[in-house]
């Protein structure tokens, strides 16, 4: 038991993540019922259990995104790098994982413009570039859900542990429990509906954290005091490579060097992780774009704000006799907030913060779920093993991937836990091996010149080069030693990550403006297309073909014809309103409105506004650090309205639908039932 395991006693461990996972499990159901009864949608057909019917609106995908993005690490490696670097940390870790989120706006759109019916993907790599291209991909993919699972047991685990001294082969196992439970019974929209009542609680429990640190606290209680105490901590403990050692300077060496292999890392596991993808496709077509510049811009106030508080609080409380030591294993396991919330609130900070990172974890984890039970189904058992497979077998092999990847995440997560490997190492190591897919699976979405071998070998090669460069700089710098810790450093890490996603992009981008390819993605438009669409589509051909005889529409009619439309989609009808969000001319303004939005954004984030700091070399004072900490404060409130509030009023006509569906069934002996409306026959 650690040092720290009596702030709560170890059954608090197994009530909060048994008793609470249990609660939302059973909470959630009861929503999938009442939303089966009350709504259109029902998680009984597998294009509702996969994708929510696409019919998602913006605010509650933003509520997606900010959960799904908001691991173990976002609240724990931030704190950690902000003990470790000072105020810079919050900011590289903030502004470089928020940055992909925004980028991925313009990949969503191009998903909708280019495969609007796909489920993964992996299905447009797999038409696209045939069969080598998608299992090689789909390595990619697999290995990005395996260690970002991996980083959310490791992390929550390791906190559980921490706090109350349970077991960490228990919180291993238990962790996912309940998450695989609800995410069975309600697929998709479950998990988004799971997603937003944790970002609710999430958001309120950070604030809380804040006010105790800068305002009401008897340890700290202002950021006068705040800049005193880490004034302090720095003269007794300078931090190496910040100017005049300061925790109050964007010139942090170690922190730049971060900053570029969190921005490098991420882009792996936002481009490749299917969990962003689903949520691009569960979302209506005229609004996705909305929905991911929204959700990365409230997304950036959890780690900004979190780790400005409980990362530097644990530097500032040293010393303090409620605050324990901290080990170099201890900063690398993510524990500077766990410490920091005891030392400041007592028990009840502890448990405040064991709520906040479990509900983190569990709503990461139910993405993570349906996201690989996704492509277990569609790119693995429907393709490979039953292509006519039924509506019926889909769903059902959905739900049977999601109890098998529960089980996996448990060992996985398990098994780095023995071999010494901590969320920390696992959070830089990821670009290392996933970098090199970034750059060729983006210009697969959104290019048509894109190479296909140059793309396949870059990956590839990038993969082997990461891992060499990564090996080389840790023998060079360390002696020939390495090992777990001389590899987790930061230099060889930078390495490894910029030979990855460096060598991927080059040979991809350079070997298709050599020999570019000539793709149309009429093909790809065609993946899973709902037979009455193919109908229309052949209609409106045969149509022009007759008017004008002309060939391209000849060539195009042949491969509507050819694709024949998947079983998993249940739909006969496309309703009139998405056909018009579909329209290629629509969706080509909203993929310009994302590139300029956020090619814009990550300008600000990463070059205009950090390198200035980082070059000027300020050391700020109290009125610096306020500033600072008002800013996050007000961004955080901001955040909170947009994925808090804003799901809730755009929603409010279903809401009234399932309000007066259930008065009819209390008042009206079970009249509220939803009633399709009948359509009249053509």
């Amino acid at each position: 038991m650690s040092s720290s395991g009596n702030v709560l006693p170890q059954g608090a461990g197994y009530g909060v993540v048994v008793g609470i996972g249990l609660f939302f499990s059973a909470f959630m159901l009861l929503l999938t019922a009442v939303q089966a009864r009350y709504t259109a949608f029902s998680p009984k057909n597998s294009e509702e259990f996969s994708s929510a019917s696409r019919s998602v609106k913006p605010g509650l995908i933003a509520s997606g995104i900010v959960s799904a993005w908001t691991w173990a690490a976002t609240l724990l490696q931030s704190s950690a790098v902000a003990y470790k670097y000072g105020i810079s940390g919050p900011w590289w870790y903030g502004a470089g994982a928020t940055i992909q989120v925004l980028l991925f706006a313009m990949l969503a759109a191009k998903l909708k413009l280019n495969a609007p019916y796909a489920h993964t993907w992996l299905e447009i790599v797999g038409v696209r570039w045939g069969k080598a291209a998608h299992l090689i991909f789909m390595f990619f993919g697999l290995a990005t859900n395996i260690i970002v699972s991996s980083m959310l047991i490791l992390g929550g685990s390791a906190t559980v542990t921490d706090l109350t001294g349970m077991s960490t082969l228990a919180a291993c196992f238990l962790i996912p429990l309940g998450v695989v439970i609800y995410v069975i019974v309600g697929g998709m929209r479950s998990t988004l509906l799971c997603d937003y009542t944790h970002t609710t609680v999430l958001f309120a429990i950070i604030l809380t954290f804040v006010f105790a640190v800068y305002a009401t606290g008897p340890k700290i209680g202002s950021p006068k005091r705040m800049h005193e105490l880490l004034t302090a901590a720095a003269s007794a403990a300078p931090v190496s490579g910040n100017a005049h050692g300061s925790y109050v300077t964007m010139r942090s060496k170690d922190g730049l060097i971060f900053g570029v292999i969190n921005i490098i890392g991420n882009f792996a596991t936002v481009f490749q992780d299917q969990a962003y993808w689903q949520r691009a496709i569960a979302s209506r077509p005229g609004t996705t774009v909305k929905a991911y510049l929204l959700g990365g811009l409230a997304w950036f106030a959890i780690p900004f704000t979190f780790a400005t508080t409980l990362g530097l609080s644990a530097v500032a409380l040293r010393g303090d006799p409620d605050m324990r030591p901290l080990s170099a294993a201890d900063v690398s396991a993510g524990l500077p907030a766990a410490a920091a919330a005891a030392a400041l609130m007592g028990q009840a900070g502890a448990a405040a913060l064991l709520v906040l990172l479990f509900l983190a974890v569990t709503s990461a984890t139910s993405a993570e779920l349906i996201a690989v039970s996704s492509l277990l189904t569609y790119d693995v058992f429907k393709k490979y093993i039953k292509p006519d497979a039924t509506d019926s077998q889909l769903l059902q092999m959905g739900h049977y991937m999601v109890g098998l990847y529960g089980l996996v995440m448990a060992l996985a997560g398990l098994i780095f836990f023995y071999i010494g490997v901590s969320m920390g190492w696992l959070y830089t190591f990821m670009g290392v091996i996933l970098g090199s897919g970034v750059v060729p699976i983006a210009l697969c979405v959104t290019w048509s010149k894109a190479n296909k071998w140059g793309c396949i070998i870059g990956s590839v090669v990038g993969f082997f080069a990461g891992l060499l460069a990564w090996l080389v700089t840790t023998g060079t710098l360390y002696a020939g030693v390495i090992d777990v810790t001389t590899t987790g450093e930061n230099y060889p890490m930078l390495a490894g990550n910029l030979a990855s996603i460096g060598v991927g992009g080059i040979i991809a981008t350079v070997t298709s403006l050599i020999w570019p390819d000539d793709f149309n993605f009429d093909i790809t438009r065609a993946i899973n297309i709902p037979s009455a669409r193919i109908a229309s589509d052949q209609s409106k051909d045969q149509k022009q073909e007759n008017r004008t005889e002309d060939e391209d529409e000849e060539k195009k009619e042949e491969i509507g014809a050819s694709e024949t439309a998947s079983p998993s989609v249940v739909n006969s009808t496309i309703p009139t309103e998405e056909q018009e969000e579909l329209d290629p001319v629509k969706l080509q303004v909203a993929f310009r409105f994302a590139a300029w939005s956020s090619l814009g954004l990550l300008i600000v984030l990463i070059i205009l506004i950090p390198l200035p700091l980082f070059f000027a070399q300020t050391v700020y004072g109290v009125r610096g650090l306020s500033a600072w900490v008002i800013i996050g404060i007000i961004w955080t409130f901001m955040s909170a309205f947009s994925v808090v509030l804003y799901p809730l009023w755009e929603s409010q006509d279903a809401l009234r639908q399932i309000g007066r569906g259930i008065i009819k069934d209390v008042f009206a002996n079970g009249s509220g039932r939803y009633v399709p409306p009948h359509n009249s026959p053509a």
